[in-house]
């Protein structure tokens, strides 16, 4: 799991539509960097150091498991695709966007590219207001005084308006969902995005645990003789552990993601089994699936079959090695036909055919922001 720490940014504007560039900027800072808990309302405040516009500025609570310097890598980034330019003079000038690292966790920091907290912050009333309106009782690492006692020590007499205007504050996956189940075919990633997910936003994870049934290899060598058994072992081990895992969710209300639904074993069945056994399997499956509860949102990731095929042999487990494409097609059949039924479900299907989201995270972006306005 990695680790999120704290940081306070200010954002100035005061060129073009000032309140629609910050809006960009939060969002963007939102996709590219972390979780935003807080946005201060937007002040107007006169240009400080120069004479131009009024800027419109923010300042905005930020999670990010960035370190310092991928954060302040990605904060030029995105002011450059906001339209600032590089300027290499010392004097201000007027900007479409103006991002500022003020605090990160109680950190002291002082390199050639970033010094935190930021060396004139307690000087400028067009970043104190803001930030003590949003963290009134943080300490300033320095100072080892309340943002809001700093404030009042401020000399800075620019005019400072409120102006009430509020921005909307991105939701991250994290809030807008108790429980993801993320589904696929065989070696459509679904696993590996499961954990990223999980990784990225803290999640409780529920992966299945395919390795510890002993009858998976010996279906792969005679499906006919060992199709109901594994069937059975997997229905009984996923009813069993998500109602375990998703019992600890309606206690302590995590996040989960897990990389499966127990609709998956449905789907299997009616591929393996004739139609007798798959009948009586039906009737103990209906009984578990009363009692399970449903993902907030069901993803379905599709892959296409030749690139199936290609993951995996990548990931070599022996006992996979001789899947046929057509059993891998017929496993797709049964999950559109779920998917087009089953009307209960908040359901999500992502084409991952042409994405690599595990090494392009342009490609794994994409799916995130699919999955956060789904």
């Amino acid at each position: 799991m990695q680790i999120v720490r704290t940081t306070y940014l200010s954002l100035g504007s005061n060129l073009g539509n000032k309140l629609e560039i910050l809006q960009q900027a939060v969002d963007l800072i939102a996709k590219n960097i972390g979780s935003i808990a807080k946005i201060s309302t937007v002040y107007k405040t006169e240009s400080w150091g120069f004479k131009s516009a009024d800027f419109y500025n923010i300042c905005i609570q930020v999670f990010t498991s960035l370190n310092p310097e991928d954060l302040l890598k990605s904060i030029h980034e995105i002011e450059f695709s906001l339209g600032r330019t590089q300027d290499l003079s010392t004097k201000y000038n007027a900007r479409s966007i103006d991002i500022d690292v003020l605090l990160f966790d109680d950190e002291i920091i002082f390199s050639k590219e970033l010094i935190v907290p930021h060396k004139n912050m307690l000087k400028r009333k067009f970043v104190m207001v803001p930030l003590a309106e949003i963290a009134p009782n943080l300490i300033h690492p320095i100072e080892k005084k309340r943002i809001q006692t700093c404030l009042s020590n401020c000399t800075d007499n620019g005019k400072i308006e409120n102006t009430y205007l509020k921005l909307k504050r991105p939701i991250s996956i994290s809030e807008k969902y108790n429980y993801i189940a993320i589904e696929g075919n065989i070696g459509a990633g679904k696993t590996t995005l499961t954990n990223m997910i999980a990784e990225d936003f803290n999640a409780k994870i529920i992966l299945e645990r395919f390795a510890d049934n002993p009858f998976l290899p010996k279906f792969y060598e005679d499906k006919e003789r060992y199709a109901f058994p594994l069937e059975m072992s997997f229905l009984a081990d996923r009813y069993r552990q998500l109602s375990d895992d998703l019992a600890q969710f309606d206690l302590f209300k995590n996040f989960i993601v897990s990389d499966y639904y127990i609709f998956k074993s449905l789907i299997f069945a009616q591929v393996t089994l004739p139609k007798d056994e798959y009948f009586l399997y039906r009737r103990m499956f209906d009984i578990m699936y009363k009692e399970i509860s449903k993902p907030d949102l069901y993803i379905y990731l599709y892959q296409e079959t030749p690139r199936l095929i290609e993951n995996i042999k990548k990931r070599g487990r022996d006992y996979e090695q001789n899947i046929a494409p057509e059993y891998l097609d017929k496993i797709h059949k049964g999950y559109s036909t779920f998917i087009k039924t089953e009307e209960n479900l908040n359901t999500l299907i992502i084409d991952v055919s042409k994405k690599d989201f595990v090494r392009n995270k342009e490609d794994y972006k994409e799916v995130i922001e699919l999955i956060k306005n789904a």
